[in-house]
């Protein structure tokens, strides 16, 4: 099977390095896959789970909260706000984040001083970190 190479860099370290058959990211439009010789990309991505098939066949799922993503010559480099293996997540600090953003997102009709967007981009963030913890 022919593969490309992945990096995935984030803010505070480099998540992945590796020879991949595929990668799964969360468009901003949708999911789209990267297989061997992909049409050269340049993309934005969202909230979501990005998934790896690595050149043995095993899957892996990750949380991310998005990012770019840059294809070129059978390379990718994802540089990511975040990457986390299931393994990786907090889940009592997940659900601890998905209440607060719930209360601030309630509580928006009357205050002005709360940003309702970033509560509910840190919900969003929370739901994907469970949803992924939940699947495996």
């Amino acid at each position: 099977m022919k593969t490309l190479h992945v990096d995935i860099v984030t803010p505070t370290k480099t998540a992945f390095e590796g020879d991949v058959q595929s990668i799964t990211i969360p468009g901003t439009l949708g999911s789209f896959q990267v297989l061997y010789n992909h049409a050269p990309l340049m993309s934005s991505f969202e909230v979501g789970q990005i998934k790896i098939e690595e050149a043995e066949g095993k899957n892996n799922l990750y949380a991310t909260s998005g990012g770019t993503v840059e294809v070129l010559s059978n390379k990718v480099v994802v540089l990511a706000e975040s990457f986390e293996s299931p393994e990786e997540i907090d889940v009592e600090r997940a659900k601890a984040a998905m209440e607060r953003a719930k209360k601030r997102i309630a509580r928006e009709t009357n205050e002005e001083s709360i940003d309702v967007l970033r509560a509910e981009l840190a919900l969003r963030r929370a739901l994907n970190r469970l949803k992924l913890v939940k699947k495996l």
